[in-house]
């Protein structure tokens, strides 16, 4: 795979900008290169990165991949397809803002058109970063985004609902902060109700919003459409999805020495096809 001309790129960030500015689009979630040109086959117009799915491919938990691995899977991801791609950046990559800003600038380099930046700290004891240390951190991603010509789309995450504090009115508080240090979408990944959509929606318009949707939604794309949500991820559910189907096939030739699993294979004429250059 060939990697982007800089003309290319900049093509790419102009046109994951225009992809926020109206409507509604889903971008779906990639764990290697081989699923991101199926996606892109498929028409979507931008593809995100997933950190967990990229994490289990190489048998590891989520939040466990070094930043050096983390590039060079955003280099192979970017390279795989003529699509924008969103990179999952996780808190930044940096125990200081000096160090996410250094850590953003690498991501620049490898040809990605956003990055989200969340206020997770890995530390169970303290999930989540105090506020003001959470906008110094965002505030560096900002200004180092800025400082490569600005044309890389900056999201903001606000992780309570993920980490056992499904608090909305910090949610919104943190999200509009956000949106006040430079972040250009905002994302609250794990809220789910339509009244919790809408008030995120409407605590940060005219700026866009990022939705989760995992595998027990019932919402379909006009459902959240309706809400004013910009643009919809699925995070690693299609990467679930893909182990869900691996291990039910696996786990019944080791336990039962059927192969019926198999059935739904897909054609391997098909993904040579697919995946020749």
């Amino acid at each position: 795979m060939t990697p982007p001309s800089p003309s290319a790129i900049a093509a790419r960030r102009r046109a994951f900008r225009d992809l926020h500015a109206a409507g509604c689009f889903v971008i779906p979630n990639p764990w290697d290169a081989g699923s991101a040109r199926y996606l892109a086959s498929l028409g979507f117009k931008a593809l995100a990165s997933t950190s967990s799915g990229f994490a289990w491919s190489h048998a590891q938990a989520d939040g466990a991949m070094t930043r050096d691995a983390v590039l060079a899977h955003l280099r192979e991801i970017v390279a795989a397809t003529d699509l924008p791609v969103n990179a999952d950046f996780e808190s930044g990559y940096g125990a200081t803002p000096k160090e996410v800003a250094d850590s953003v600038r690498l991501a620049l380099d490898t040809g990605v058109a956003g990055l989200s930046i969340e206020d997770s700290t890995g530390d169970p004891g303290r999930p989540i970063h105090d506020l003001p240390e959470a906008l110094a951190r965002l505030r560096a991603a900002r200004e180092a985004i800025d400082g490569a010509g600005g044309d890389t789309l900056l999201v903001g995450r606000a992780e309570n609902f993920l980490h056992g504090r499904p608090d909305l009115a910090d949610t919104v508080a943190r999200l509009r902060a956000y949106a006040e240090a430079g972040a250009d979408c905002l994302y609250a990944p794990g809220i789910r109700s339509p009244e919790h959509i809408a008030a995120v929606v409407a605590a940060v318009a005219p700026r866009p919003v990022n939705l989760l949707i995992g595998a027990t939604s019932a919402f379909t794309l006009a459902d959240v459409a309706a809400l004013g949500v910009r643009r919809v991820s699925v995070g690693g559910a299609l990467a679930r999805s893909a182990w869900g189907g691996f291990m039910r096939a696996a786990k019944a030739i080791a336990d039962h020495g059927s192969f019926d699993g198999l059935a739904g294979a897909a054609s391997g004429a098909e993904l040579d096809a697919l995946m020749r250059d």
